[in-house]
């Protein structure tokens, strides 16, 4: 019997992968949008209650900058989705249109004019 050999786990190809089936899929840019900013309100609502203490800017300046650092890495990558998805909304929307328009001037070259009669 033939063993394969083990594919090793490659975090840059996992990370295209995974970007790609997120970019593609509009639910699940939706989903990865509303993940992304949940993760980020309670990042706030933790870092200016709870961890409090453990974020002191003047105690840990390296923990306070890399803390608000990823919660704001989450923020902008959210509104970037946001942003990809209103622009593929919109690509959508013009596409629709314009089948909707060959559509009626279509129907509109094969109706005989109103005056004349169809036999």
């Amino acid at each position: 019997m033939e063993t394969r050999p083990e594919k090793s786990f490659k975090p840059a190809s996992f990370s295209t992968h995974a970007a790609r089936g997120i970019i593609r899929d509009p639910q699940a840019r939706k989903k990865a949008m509303f993940a992304l900013l949940f993760l980020a309100v309670l990042m706030v609502i933790a870092g200016s209650s709870v961890l409090q203490g453990f974020l002191d800017p003047r105690a840990h300046t390296l923990r306070f900058i890399l803390f608000w650092l990823g919660c704001a890495w989450l923020t902008i990558t959210a509104m970037l989705l946001a942003l990809f998805d209103a622009l593929m909304a919109r690509k959508r929307a013009r596409a629709a249109q314009r089948r909707l328009r060959e559509e009626l001037l279509r129907a509109a070259a094969a109706e005989p004019p109103s005056g004349e009669k169809s036999p």
